[in-house]
């Protein structure tokens, strides 16, 4: 799988004039899957999200993760590379597993036109490519 995680004060992605998800602080994630991506990349992938240490502590310096500042995901899908049937699960297994360890998850909408709106933080961009 492929990520750009990008730190944000807001976010939010509309489909055809509606928002489907939107943000304060956290983390806007444009994932990529990949043919050979499985359902444990998956967990790779929210593992790192959740623990990535992009927010700064009291001192100013990058050490705070996701999790730590109650922060929130906007995970919208980029574009694939697997299979759309395999890239839908493997974008859903991904939202489900954010869910299920951080709970602050917010979505685009697969295959869709989309407008993605962020106000980035920073700016802090990461790339993550998992193999």
């Amino acid at each position: 799988m492929i990520a750009l995680v990008q730190r944000v004060r807001e976010a939010r992605v509309e489909v055809a004039g509606r928002v489907t998800g939107a943000i304060g602080p956290g983390l806007l994630v444009l994932v990529c899957a990949e043919p050979a991506d499985t359902e444990a990349t998956a967990a790779r992938l929210v593992d790192k999200l959740v623990k990535l240490r992009i927010f700064a502590d009291e001192a100013g310096k990058m050490n705070r993760s996701v999790q730590d500042v109650g922060g929130a995901l906007l995970v919208v899908s980029q574009f694939t590379l697997a299979p759309p049937a395999q890239g839908r699960a493997l974008y859903e297994a991904v939202l489900a597993q954010v869910r299920a360890r951080l709970g602050r998850v917010q979505a685009g909408e697969f295959g869709a036109d989309m407008q993605v709106h962020l106000v980035n933080d920073g700016p802090v961009t990461i790339p993550i490519t998992l193999r």
